[in-house]
């Protein structure tokens, strides 16, 4: 048994309460209320809900570069610097993307693997033993799903994709999509789809929005990587007030995947409340992912992230939550858990 005592995020409000958190075997056994003396602050570890890991073989290689110039496929900047990485460069790479994700609070990440069943296995093997279990959206033929958590799709507007949908319907497995990232013409066909997951959604329009509603769509947004690309700025209150809206980094090569930098930029810019922030980085991937955590209270997996209150940047600070959300950073973090 092992208790992390302090402010402790709990429950899907994450109301600030002072007291303990009790894990045993793995799992949050109780959330006590109690007396403390500790500054520290317990809540639920990252998951990221949108990555390309990938990328990382290509750090910053996109500055200046347009959407298409940078990811579209099958010729952009990006597709061609993983078409040149051999295997080691390309585990390693992403290896070492993974344990800065561990180090800054995340513990798992949903990310849409390139390269069909070879990307897959990559990412499997870059992920041992760092901490983080991504969930993969796999790419190419359906048999990547032999490998894969799930397929993900670049756009409908890309390929006719009904084919790795129905092997995802048959397997029981997430389909995911890119929607309305560079304009609104391949929403309809995505949704056409019934997707598991829209990502991005930046020209969401009220048609759209109907129909996510309908349909009960989850959508991954990614502010930062939005705004380097210079595609526009999603409707996140809309969407918020629609769907069950997480927080993803995207690509590496545009953006670190800092879980942190992602929630400020989303509480500061945006029209949404800090717990809302909060529960994107949260409550929302693990759901979507039909992962066992991102929510501190008993018989949840104990997927904790401990933050030091009284570190020179959090110190003094009037309400906890808002103090996670706009302020905290990797150099915060005393532990993750679990």
């Amino acid at each position: 048994m092992e208790e992390l005592s302090g402010t402790v995020l709990a429950g899907e409000s994450f109301e600030p309460v002072r007291g303990r958190v009790v894990v045993e075997d793995g799992r949050i056994a109780a959330v006590e209320e109690t007396a403390t003396e500790s500054t520290d602050v317990v809540l639920p570890a990252f998951v990221n809900a949108h990555t390309h890991l990938g990328d990382s073989v290509a750090k910053e290689a996109a500055v200046g570069l347009s959407l298409h110039e940078a990811v579209a496929p099958p010729d952009s900047l990006k597709h061609r610097r993983l078409a040149a990485a051999d295997r080691d460069e390309l585990v390693s790479a992403m290896r070492r993307t993974l344990r800065y994700m561990r180090r800054t609070g995340t513990v798992s990440a949903l990310d849409f693997r390139e390269s069909g069943l070879p990307g897959a296995r990559a990412l499997r093997e870059a992920a041992e033993d760092t901490g983080v279990d991504p969930f993969v959206f796999g790419s190419g033929d359906p048999a990547v799903l032999d490998v894969a958590d799930g397929y993900g799709a670049s756009g409908a507007n890309d390929d006719d994709f009904a084919a790795e949908r129905a092997a995802c319907e048959e397997r029981g497995v997430p389909f995911a999509i890119h929607a309305g990232e560079p304009d609104a013409t391949d929403i309809h066909p995505a949704l056409d789809l019934d997707p598991d997951l829209l990502v991005h959604m930046v020209h969401a329009e009220e048609e759209h929005l109907e129909r996510v509603a309908d349909q009960s769509v989850p959508v991954a947004v990614c502010p930062r990587a939005n705004a380097v690309l210079g595609v526009g700025t999603a409707p996140m209150r809309d969407l918020v007030d629609h769907a069950t809206v997480a927080l993803g980094t995207d690509n590496v090569m545009l953006n670190q995947p800092s879980m942190f930098r992602e929630m400020a930029t989303a509480a500061k810019r945006f029209d949404v409340t800090d717990r809302e922030v909060l529960r994107m980085a949260t409550a929302a991937g693990a759901e979507i992912a039909g992962l066992d955590c991102g929510v501190v209270e008993p018989g949840r997996r104990a997927a904790l992230l401990v933050l030091d209150g009284d570190s020179d940047n959090m110190s003094g600070t009037a309400d906890p939550v808002s103090a996670v959300v706009r302020r905290a950073t990797g150099l915060d973090v005393k532990r993750v858990v679990g």
